[in-house]
């Protein structure tokens, strides 16, 4: 395998916005395979996070502040949908990502993972599940499903993306809440943790805990510090993530059944004091990347392309950035990463979710009080 510590030249995308009126929604960029067109689908949307597209393309999303609406197809958001779990809006919290059940045309069945408030002033991350409405204007039957534990009085490390898998269960990448870290190696807690559950709740059959009495039976992988994005590969149907490090060591992870994946243990950054972490960059028995980050860019969401559109993108995963106000191109060969391009720094913009849309052209949400839907496709 090919090391992640060896440097790779990054063609980083450059690019001029249009002179017409609609320079601040329609912006031309040039990227190292395609020139491309970002325009503006919708705006005015506070802290957007997580998005999801319906069977007949409109677009479901949520607002970290509380709120999930439908976006139509001329951009419009809808009255915030009713049915909404008790959130915890604090922070780094809220409401977070969103899903569509496998069989959503059927059920009309959609997840979200929110922090939760749990009471006396403590919160975790949580999942829920309901039914949309025929009229999309509420969540019928809301119930919670996944409750992480222990809960917590702090305000960071939610995680939180929700995959379902082939098989139809679904994975919930949990933060290690930041001051509990050492929970992170912890078999009898949720705390940095990757679970594999069923669309009912419950541990997912198969997972690698089950029989044993000192652990939760849910867990997947351990040693994660905060997962914000997560995708199936398309070929092979495995999950990937991409999870923040402290200052230094973003890590791209392909988690595998019952593995440690290190925190705090081991990790490519240090703390934010500029203090070592743990023992190192490497343990026996703890996983490493297959790829890092050093400095931070501190990764959200993602994607791999398989679209039409961008030909020349075929394979690559495409990770947003928040510190780093970027979409970062990771080229892939079977497991390994290959090469990185960076591109769109020119936006400025804090990019928390990238989605690949039925059309093939590529979505993004931008992070901020007055948050955007953008669209990404081909200039010519």
């Amino acid at each position: 395998m090919l090391s992640p510590r060896i440097a790779l030249t990054c063609a980083l995308a450059f690019g001029a916005p249009l002179s017409s009126a609609l320079a601040q929604d329609t912006q031309r960029f040039r990227t190292d395979k395609i020139e491309v067109i970002v325009e503006t689908v919708a705006r005015n949307l506070e802290n957007p996070w997580g998005l999801a597209f319906l069977p007949d393309n409109r677009l479901l999303v949520t607002e970290r502040s509380g709120r999930l609406r439908i976006v139509d197809a001329g951009g419009n958001p809808s009255e915030p949908i009713k049915g909404l779990p008790r959130l915890s809006v604090r922070g780094q919290g809220g409401l977070l990502d969103v899903a569509l059940d496998p069989a959503f045309a059927q059920n009309r069945l959609v997840y979200l993972s929110f922090a939760e408030d749990r009471g006396e002033g403590r919160n975790g991350t949580s999942v829920a599940r309901g039914r949309l409405s025929q009229d999309g204007t509420a969540l019928e039957g809301t119930e919670v499903i996944f409750r992480q534990e222990p809960s917590y009085a702090g305000t960071h490390h939610f995680g939180s993306r929700l995959v379902f898998g082939r098989d139809g269960n679904l994975f919930v990448t949990l933060g290690e809440r930041n001051d509990l870290r050492d929970k992170a190696q912890n078999l009898n807690n949720h705390l940095g943790k990757i679970v594999r559950i069923k669309p009912t709740g419950g541990a997912a059959p198969d997972n690698p805990f089950l029989d044993r009495e000192d652990t939760r039976p849910e867990i997947w992988s351990s040693g994660h510090r905060n997962v914000q994005s997560a995708a199936l590969h398309p070929t092979t149907g495995e999950l990937w993530t991409v999870e923040h490090g402290a200052r230094g060591g973003d890590e791209v992870n392909i988690p595998q059944k019952g593995r440690n994946y290190g925190w705090p243990v081991i990790s490519y950054g240090v703390h934010y004091s500029g203090q070592k972490i743990g023992e190192g960059t490497k343990k026996t028995g703890l996983e490493q990347p297959v790829y890092f980050w050093d400095p931070s860019i501190a990764p959200s969401g993602m994607a791999f392309y398989t679209g039409d559109q961008f030909p020349a993108w075929r394979g690559s995963i495409l990770v947003g950035a928040l510190a780093g106000k970027l979409v970062t191109r990771l080229e892939t060969n079977g497991n390994r990463v290959t090469g990185e391009e960076r591109m769109l720094q020119q936006l400025g913009e804090r990019i928390r979710d990238v989605r690949q849309g039925p059309d093939g052209l590529v979505y993004l949400l931008t992070d901020s009080r007055n948050g955007r839907i953008l669209r990404m496709k081909p200039a010519t």
